[in-house]
């Protein structure tokens, strides 16, 4: 059986702009035009499911789809960074945030490893995904956007910061548990300069 499924990343909130840690705040207005500008612009779908965060669950909401919040392709938990500038935690604590972007076991920030992440990603995709039949939609944070590529590909844990993950683009994956292909990067509803340049993850982890 071979399954589809479509990751949308959230739309633009002050936490992409600033290149904070998500800490639940909501999509700004920008981002909010944008995902409802996008609405109805997506293929015939047979499930929605949704990361259980402020951003995803209006993303989805402003998109017209009805989502069921699921715990699988949650974002990752990033401990007491969460709320902080990438700016701040590098200032405050520079060998952890090194550590933390070199190595994909570390969590020295108390929350939950990169690894772990892509791990709990692909079991999602694996014994969840690849079970439903017809197209399922899923938005996502985009760090599980990055955790999907990941696995898909089989790459090696730190090419986990080296895919960007633009707001309010979807990414497909096609087959079933084991065997996934990937299409990357589509921008819903508008163009790329219009969704609000935010840094690259590369260079803003706190899109995580």
């Amino acid at each position: 059986m071979t399954s589809r499924v479509m990751l949308i990343s959230p739309a633009i909130s002050a936490a992409l702009r600033e290149a904070r840690f998500d800490d639940g705040c909501p999509l700004d207005a920008s981002g909010l035009r944008l995902a409802r500008a996008a609405a109805g612009t997506l293929p015939p779908v047979s499930r929605v499911w949704v990361s259980p965060t402020a951003r995803c669950r209006e993303t989805a909401r402003a998109l017209g789809l009805d989502a069921a919040a699921v715990p699988g392709p949650g974002g990752l938990d990033v401990g007491r960074w969460r709320g902080a500038t990438l700016a701040e935690v590098a200032e405050k604590e520079p060998e952890a945030l090194a550590q933390w972007l070199a190595d994909p076991r570390s969590a020295p920030h108390g929350g939950e490893p990169v690894r772990a992440l892509c791990d709990r990603v692909a079991r999602w995709l694996d014994e969840t995904a690849a079970q439903a039949t017809g197209r399922t939609v899923a938005v996502v944070e985009p760090e599980v956007v990055r955790a999907a590529t990941v696995r898909v590909l089989g790459a090696p844990g730190s090419a986990f910061w080296r895919i960007d993950v633009p707001p309010l683009t979807a990414t497909e994956l096609t087959g079933r548990a084991g065997r996934w292909n990937v299409r990357v990067g589509g921008q819903l509803g508008a163009s790329h300069e219009e969704s609000g340049g935010t840094p690259h993850q590369g260079q803003g982890a706190a899109r995580a």
